[in-house]
């Protein structure tokens, strides 16, 4: 089976307002239909057969996307109204920003006349785009002109804004509401117009938001194993807390800006698979300032792609691979193009040569390990959702315990956890090899995951090899064997250690908000013994907020005749925030403490 190429999320919602109420009820069921369809690669795009006399065909558009209406065309006499045209539509992964804003600078510039610079060596990822350490998506442009983040519309009354973020607001109180076992193509539809709507209006961070929403609603309606709720949980924290403060600045998309010469020593290199059907790799390295910047190449494609474009070279001509970089291998880059968080980018003027590298254990990227965890933690847990490159990254030395977990130096005993568990990748497999040797000494790059605060996931790993030499291992691009391992580790018998655990009564109240999202209004209105167990436990705080939320979901009210009115969906979404946004600090605040200790 071909994969349907990204479409744009106006053409998307667009589809779906064309098709009439009574198709619009079959609309899930034609999605589920159309998984089956065969897709067939033509000149300009693609061709999905739906039977011998109906065929759907998609036009791309030079970013590689459906990016207009007039691009996605059914043979069938209803068309466009029809079913089968929405329901490939809404089979399709949806197109990152980047991908859209390609699309419109393209357009823009042949109608002024002027040649397209095109776009860069690919796609760029993001350390952490999102709350829970999963990478997203942004495009590596050739240079543009300086443009400094836009304030916040709303701050000085820019028409528009303020029904975009109501508009925001309503969408993802309604996906809230429903949760995610009721919402359908209705709930989808409402939350791309919003996010299309938030976009013209300026709020692209809100947009992005949603338009991940909805990729979420998407996964978990076609059964993706890759689908977590607790990263769609934190996606709705994030909107709904976003729409609700005014005041922030947003920019349109990442800009890459000229600079000056750039030497690199390289740290790793991570596949990047998304859900929007992007795939890549990202090599993180060392500036001699101090910071992280990273290079990339991602497009659309699967979990196949990730390994193959680790082998793609620096942009500049020096024929580096990425995977070495990462591996060890260092890069002098001139005229560089530099995002303002760290992503290099692919200009015509980008000239690179071969360096030397640096391990682990050696200057300058030894500096990185000496920093307290903690005090990694809390820089990490207070960043903000925009982090520079490689700020969700925490630099870690330990040993292995009998367990399995890793005997943090200075720190706790914390799980060892997968970052993607798709066969294609080999993270669980390489974990499970060096977890059987026990009494390892480590050295790892890994992520928190606040859905599971006693544990870490483990990006790179690094040890000494049987020779006396350092052996280091991107653990998501390269499968190990027992040859690359020790022979002889230290005895086990006192490695040994208890991971780190939060109170129950706090995981219980994290459970409720994540089931609240799954389940939707019922699911919270039934959760009344909560309050008492976190009242006992003193978190009164926290009993207080699910006291709320128990509260404004079991509420129902009458009018003077005795007639029920509709549920106050936005106090419900109020409490449920208010319970969402004290997990998370209450989760951030004890695991800080509890890694200082």
């Amino acid at each position: 089976m071909t994969a349907l190429p990204p479409v744009s999320t106006e053409v998307a919602a667009a589809a779906l307002d064309l098709l009439p109420a009574r198709l619009r009820k079959r609309l899930d069921g034609a999605v589920a239909k159309a998984a089956g369809w065969p897709v067939q690669v033509v000149a300009d795009g693609l061709v999905v057969r739906v039977a011998e006399d109906t065929a759907v065909t998609l036009v791309l558009s030079p970013a590689g996307i459906v990016a207009d209406a007039d691009d996605a065309v059914c043979s069938c006499l209803l068309a466009p109204a029809c079913l089968h045209r929405a329901a490939v539509l809404s089979s399709a992964p949806l197109a990152e920003p980047h991908a859209e804003a390609e699309h419109e600078e393209v357009e823009h510039e042949e109608a002024d006349g002027n040649e397209s610079t095109g776009p860069g060596p690919g796609p760029e990822a993001a350390s952490t785009t999102d709350r829970t350490g999963s990478p997203t998506p942004e495009h590596t442009r050739p240079p543009t002109p300086e443009q400094e983040p836009q304030p916040y519309p709303g701050a000085d009354g820019t028409p528009g804004v303020p029904a975009a973020a109501h508009a925001l607001r309503e969408a993802g109180t309604e996906v809230l509401s429903t949760g995610v076992t009721g919402a359908g193509a209705h709930h989808r539809a409402q939350l791309l117009h919003a996010a299309h709507s938030a976009r013209l209006a300026g709020l692209h961070e809100e947009s992005a938001t949603a338009v991940r929403i909805a990729r979420h609603l998407g996964a978990a309606r076609e059964n993706d194993p890759a689908f977590r709720l607790a990263e769609l949980t934190d996606e709705l924290t994030g909107l709904l807390d976003a729409v609700r403060r005014p005041g922030r600045a947003t920019a349109a998309r990442r800009d890459y800006r000229p600079g000056g010469p750039l030497r690199l020593h390289g740290l790793f290199t991570e596949p990047v698979v998304t859900a929007s059907g992007y795939s890549g790799a990202t090599t993180h390295a060392l500036a001699p300032d101090g910071t992280l910047r990273t290079l990339s190449d991602i497009a659309p494609g699967g979990p196949g792609r990730a390994v193959q474009a680790a082998g793609s070279s620096v942009p500049g001509g020096c024929a580096l691979p990425l995977r070495e970089l990462g591996a060890g291998g260092g890069v002098i880059l001139t005229s560089p193009t530099v995002s303002a968080d760290g992503r290099i980018g692919g200009g015509k003027q980008v000239r690179s040569v071969r360096a030397s590298g640096a391990e682990w254990h050696e200057a300058p990227l030894d500096a990185l390990w000496q920093q307290p965890p903690s005090a990694q933690l809390a820089a990490v847990l207070g960043a903000p959702a925009a982090s520079p490159a490689g700020g969700g990254l925490l630099f870690l030395d330990g040993t292995l315990t009998t367990d399995g977990a890793l005997a943090v130096t200075r720190g706790p005993v914390l799980r060892l956890l997968a970052p993607d568990e798709r066969p294609e990748l080999p993270y669980a497999e390489n974990l499970r090899l060096l977890t059987s040797y026990p009494g390892l000494p480590l050295r790892l790059i890994g992520r928190i995951r606040q859905d599971r605060p006693g544990g870490i996931s483990v990006l790179a790993a690094s040890w000494t090899a049987t020779d006396g030499s350092e052996f280091r291992a991107d653990l998501g691009l390269r499968r190990l064997n027992r040859a690359q391992l020790p022979s002889v580790v230290p005895p086990s018998g006192s490695m040994t250690g208890t991971p780190l655990v939060l109170p129950v009564e706090l995981d219980l109240l994290r459970r409720a908000v994540d089931r609240t999202v799954a389940g939707g209004r019922p699911v919270a209105a039934a959760d009344d013994e909560l309050p008492g167990r976190l009242r006992a436990a003193g978190l009164t705080t926290g009993a207080d907020c699910a006291h709320a939320l128990t509260e404004a979901a079991a509420a129902r009210h009458h009018d003077v005749l005795g007639r029920l009115l509709p549920t106050d969906k936005d106090a419900f979404a109020t409490a449920w925030l208010a319970t969402a946004l004290y997990a998370r600090a209450a989760v951030a605040a004890l695991l800080v403490a509890a890694w200082t200790a």
